[in-house]
């Protein structure tokens, strides 16, 4: 992660640390922007990701995806709003997540 986004990340949350070895969160995908969690602890309901494709990268805060777990006391999808993969419960022990 560019030194210049770690920083603006720092200011845009209230955690002390960003961790700067992110890697996408999304399953594994061609040709597509990679998501990788920077913190939750946003407004309610949101979180600060950051978004690379290629050198292209930067910072958006993303609002929570609102798809609850299948079981009752599960919990729901860790991704957020709108992401074309697959919901985070849904994978199996075949498929990786994307690491780009």
């Amino acid at each position: 992660m560019p030194l210049d986004l770690t920083w603006e990340a720092r200011e845009k949350s209230a955690v002390p640390y960003i961790d700067t070895a992110v890697q996408c969160q999304l399953s594994t995908h061609d040709d597509s922007d990679h998501f990788g969690l920077l913190t939750d602890d946003c407004a309610y309901g949101t979180a600060l990701w950051l978004r690379w494709r290629g050198a292209h990268v930067e910072l958006v805060v993303l609002r929570d995806c609102p798809v609850a777990a299948p079981k009752p006391d599960s919990n729901g999808c860790c991704l957020f709003a709108g992401h074309a993969e697959q919901l985070t419960w849904e994978g199996t022990s075949e498929e990786a997540p994307c690491t780009s």
